[in-house]
């Protein structure tokens, strides 16, 4: 039986950046990874995806083009074109061999398996580990009725191999990934239906920002929402029913979520799990019960984003090391992006989770933004959930152009716990589009009734 310090299960993300952690402190690590190499973001998500966007986003350009004067014939898409430059900028996003981030005598290929908390087998190898980090990643969730319909049904994990995804899609789901994926096909000129059980869409919880993305993407595709989505064949293709709303397509891109990659790991035999399958988890240290066990990544099920698993491979690495040690790190301020047109965006708390009371919110309609309007994306709305007693920021959601970038802008002052009155010390250049997060925070101190005794400027 060989014997390690450290385990880590998976090579994504969270593990690569747990394995590198654990190296700065000692060689004594273990790599074991069942599947491929790589990340989910390089590999399924954010980056391929994000490619596709930035051919659709650009071609849908053409519009204000043409309303402002600039007039050409017609443009034809080479969809199959697309995809094929999609996964060329994929395969360089994953290129090297990733084993090389251990090495050989300390890296496995196989599916492990807890004997006990301290031992695995996996190859028909006991491993003994003083602790392990499991950041084995998430699958896409795909309903049982679903599953018959065979290559007719995919997602995000086989969606980017496709030559073409066919001239009619449903999207099911419009979370993030549907969201970006739905506009996306259909600004490359693609019949998209867009379905979702829900009311809001981009992960979105204040429903008037969620309804100003949810009109952005009825502009190119169809928009159904708030129904139950149901299924059957329809010759090669596919029929799809929710409420009033009945169409045909070729082929469904399910977007309905992922759920951890816990299954076959024995986790069950060591502790007890909860009704969807996930053991005990303090969601600071990130350690299982009270076992020399930890979680990162998607497979913790706290943060689902690149960044946060990167964060959580340092903490559960740290933690797994020093387990005597007192909890020393802190988490990041939270921060979701949706890379549709426009940016849609969540920063610290969200509308849902804000406190009943205490809280002001500040609004702001980018429909008349300046530098906005002469690109052509003078549209959306940015809120500001700011506390009333202390006037620090709370947390944010947005549909608006540039909300990329305000959305960072703002994150990194919620982190650093500043107030409305000393945001607005900060300086605004003009015309940019962060004029519009001023006046959002010119409201927010007016509803706070804060008035500079002086000029509006930084004092000495």
């Amino acid at each position: 039986m060989r014997r390690f310090k450290l385990v880590v299960i998976g090579a994504g993300t969270a593990g690569l950046t747990a394995l590198n952690e654990a190296r700065r402190v000692t060689d004594d690590v273990l790599l074991i990874n069942h599947g491929p190499y790589g990340t989910t973001c390089a590999r399924v998500g954010c980056m391929p995806s994000k490619a596709l966007l930035a051919v659709s986003h650009g071609l849908a350009q053409q519009r204000f083009l043409q309303q402002v004067g600039v007039q050409w014939q017609g443009m034809d898409v080479d969809v199959p074109a697309v995809m094929a430059h999609v996964r060329r900028l994929r395969d360089g996003f994953i290129a090297g061999p990733i084993r090389a981030s251990a090495p050989a005598e300390h890296s496995i290929h196989g599916a492990p398996r807890f004997l006990d908390a301290n031992t695995l087998e996996v190859n028909g190898e006991r491993i003994h580990a003083d602790a392990t980090v499991i950041a084995t990643g998430s699958s896409p969730v795909v309903p049982a009725p679903w599953r018959e319909f065979g290559e007719r049904v995919v997602t995000t994990d086989e969606f980017f191999e496709l030559e073409h995804p066919g001239q009619r899609v449903a999207v099911i789901g419009l979370g993030a990934i549907g969201a970006e994926l739905g506009q996306g096909l259909a600004q490359l000129g693609l019949q998209v239906e867009g379905f979702s059980r829900g009311s809001l869409v981009g992960g979105l919880t204040d429903a008037a920002i969620s309804t100003v993305l949810a009109d952005s993407l009825a502009e190119v595709m169809t928009v159904t929402l708030g129904h139950e989505v149901n299924v059957e064949a329809a010759g090669n293709g596919l029929r799809v029913r929710a409420g009033d709303r009945e169409v045909e397509v070729d082929r469904a891109l399910l977007a309905l979520g992922r759920r951890p990659n816990l299954d076959g790991l024995g986790l069950d035999q060591l502790v007890t799990l909860d009704e969807r399958g996930r053991p005990p988890l303090h969601p600071h240290t990130l350690q299982v019960a009270e076992l020399p066990i930890y979680l990162a990544g998607d497979v913790a099920g706290l943060r689902p984003l690149m960044h946060e698993a990167a964060d959580e491979g340092r903490i559960a690495a740290w933690h797994a090391l020093h387990p005597e040690a007192a909890q020393r790190y802190q988490r990041r301020a939270p921060l979701g992006i949706v890379f549709t047109r426009p940016n849609a965006a969540r920063v610290g708390l969200s509308r849902r989770e804000l406190p009943e009371h205490g809280v002001i919110v500040a609004e702001q309609d980018f429909s008349r933004q300046a530098r906005a309007g002469m690109e052509g994306f003078n549209r959306g709305r940015l809120h500001l959930y700011v506390a009333a007693d202390s006037g620090e920021l709370l947390g944010a959601e947005m549909a608006i152009a540039a909300g990329e970038h305000i959305a960072h802008l703002l994150a990194w002052c919620m982190q650093q716990r500043l107030t409305v009155g000393q945001m607005l010390h900060m300086p605004f250049y003009h015309p940019v589009v962060e004029e519009g997060l001023r006046s959002a925070l010119q409201q927010a101190a007016k509803q706070l009734g804060e008035r500079a005794p002086g000029p509006d400027l930084p004092q000495r």
